[in-house]
């Protein structure tokens, strides 16, 4: 009989080994260690292993104690792959991704961005093999332990791994959401903003929609394959869940691609704000430059060094020239309003 469910969850007791648990099919769970997880028979329930797949200890493990087909070693091992799903035997390869959060113990007040790491996954009737680089942290299987730890989690390999799917899925609408008020924000900036710290933001949100995208449009026909596939420990629930995940999946890459364009057109508007007020000032400078030439051609006219200039040694001569001058100003800016130059 399966050992009840410790309430405290532990990670990282063994080097390479996040956590090994075999499921009760009930629910619930027990942990295993390393060496009993090298002694495992398919006999002995379902089994969920996870790893840091850049570890020495897991490449050990895959390649000695796993069982596994080269090929399929060599591809849980990779150091980076496309979303894919290939089918061999009764079992599937996975590569899916995952958004990647910081560790609990540095979630508060971190500012780590978040992107989509790779989870390598190889699933079966017996068990569930996931690895994920050692520096990276995926939510959606931190909730899947707690749930089997409280003994309401999945209770087959068909459930388990389109409950996996599921939370990959699912954690992406948060940092869709977070996009979106940025751009919101971004549209906001644009009129009474930095013009280059607008810039650089919607740069930066632009490239992130397209790299997103990038990943989550393999991802939805990987799945799509998941769900075709006819593996006998698929049952039909499971293979509604997965519809229901690719459709969520679709929307979400309909919201990059509107979020995408969005950002075009902002880039557009401050295009046009940017020129506008370059015009602007160009037609200040312009104005100024209108308004000083009558008083600078008259200084010039009067200020030369040679004979016969009036007024010379006439006490009131300045101030007849600076009256000119003034006149002459007024007259220029009437004629730059009339003209709306100003």
């Amino acid at each position: 009989m399966l050992e009840k469910a410790k309430t405290a969850v532990s990670y990282g007791d063994e080097p390479g080994l996040r956590f090994a648990l075999v499921l009760d099919g009930h629910g619930g769970c027990r942990t295993m260690n390393m060496t009993e997880a090298c002694s495992w028979k398919p006999g002995d329930g379902l089994v969920w292993l996870h790893f840091e797949r850049d570890h020495p200890a897991t490449a050990d493990w895959i390649n000695t104690n796993g069982g596994f087909d080269p090929l399929v070693a060599e591809a849980l091992l990779a150091e980076d792959s496309r979303p894919r799903v290939e089918p061999l035997g009764d079992g599937l390869l996975i590569i899916l991704r995952g958004v990647c959060a910081a560790p609990p113990e540095e979630a508060e007040g971190s500012s780590e961005e978040i992107d989509l790491v790779p989870l390598h996954i190889w699933v079966d009737e017996h068990r569930l093999v996931t690895l994920r680089d050692s520096g990276h942290y995926i939510t959606a299987l931190r909730d899947i332990r707690r749930a089997l730890d409280n003994g309401k989690g999945p209770r087959q390999a068909g459930e388990l791994l389109a409950l996996v799917s599921d939370k990959l899925v699912r954690d992406l609408e948060p940092v869709l959401d977070d996009m979106d008020e940025e751009v919101d924000e971004l549209d906001e900036l644009i009129f009474k903003g930095e013009a280059s710290e607008v810039r650089q933001r919607l740069k930066l949100l632009r490239r992130r929609a397209v790299q997103l995208r990038r990943y989550l449009a393999p991802q939805r026909d990987a799945l799509n394959r998941i769900e075709h596939d006819d593996a006998p420990w698929l049952r039909e629930r499971d293979k509604l869940r997965f519809r229901e995940v690719i459709d969520k999946l679709m929307r979400f890459i309909e919201y990059l691609d509107a979020i995408r364009d969005r950002t075009g057109i902002l880039h557009d508007d401050l295009s046009t704000v940017i020129g506008e007020r370059i015009a602007r000032n160009s037609n200040r400078l312009a104005a100024l430059a209108a308004l000083l030439l009558p008083p600078s051609v008259v200084a010039g006219l009067f200020g030369m060094n040679v004979g016969g200039i009036p007024g010379v040694g006439e006490t009131w001569a300045f101030l007849i020239i600076v009256a000119l001058v003034i006149v002459i100003s007024a007259g220029t800016l009437w004629i730059l309003k009339r003209i709306e130059w100003l």
